[in-house]
């Protein structure tokens, strides 16, 4: 069975909707994977390392800042990818939001708070200076990017398409709901897979 492995967006966790989304979608036909992130990005870069070499998933589907990581690591493994509205600039999106927070989703360790600080946003900025270093001429064709037109947290196709070849697009937000997870996302990862017979 071919496996699937997603990667949630920093607020979210492995039981956000489009995870739980894709779990449904693919019931009987692959494996989804959808583990909780380590909230520092260099922790969590080791774990999906590890999960990848330990796994071995065929694809890898991220949304926002789950989709920064996909990015730099699919080229690594040569992974093929789906880029649910990426997130290159998490520096951007967390220097305003400096303090305490809730995860919007449960998480399987029971912590449910946590804090953004100045710390957590320079490990930020030393990915984001590197993240395009892995990308390969065969990746430009294997990582593909879906963007939602009513997002208002991240504006990065233009950036996505420096570095990579296709894109499509989705009507609805920054995080997709069940719904569009199975209409817009679904046939993509089919692609990806290679489980669609032209």
């Amino acid at each position: 069975m071919k496996k699937i492995l997603f990667l949630h967006g920093f607020f979210a966790s492995g039981q956000c909707v489009p995870a739980a989304a894709l779990r449904e979608a693919f019931k009987g036909e692959a494996e989804v994977m959808t583990p909780d992130l380590p909230m520092h990005p260099k922790e969590a870069i080791a774990f999906i390392h590890k999960l990848i070499d330990h796994e071995k998933p065929d694809v890898l589907v991220g949304n926002s800042c789950g989709s920064f990581y996909a990015q730099l690591l699919a080229p690594a493994h040569g992974l093929p990818a789906l880029l649910g509205n990426p997130h290159f600039k998490m520096t951007e999106f967390l220097k305003p939001r400096i303090g305490a927070h809730h995860y919007k989703s449960p998480r399987q360790d029971g912590k449910q708070d946590f804090i953004i600080d100045e710390q957590l946003i320079a490990e930020f900025a030393e990915m984001e200076a590197h993240q395009f270093d892995n990308c390969t001429p065969e990746s430009r064709s294997r990582i593909w990017g879906i963007f939602g037109d009513n997002d208002t947290l991240a504006h990065f196709e233009p950036l996505f398409l420096k570095h990579y070849n296709t894109t499509y697009h989705f009507p609805g937000a920054h995080t997709p709901t069940a719904e569009e997870v199975q209409i817009y996302y679904v046939p993509l990862i089919k692609e990806l897979l290679g489980l669609v017979i032209n």
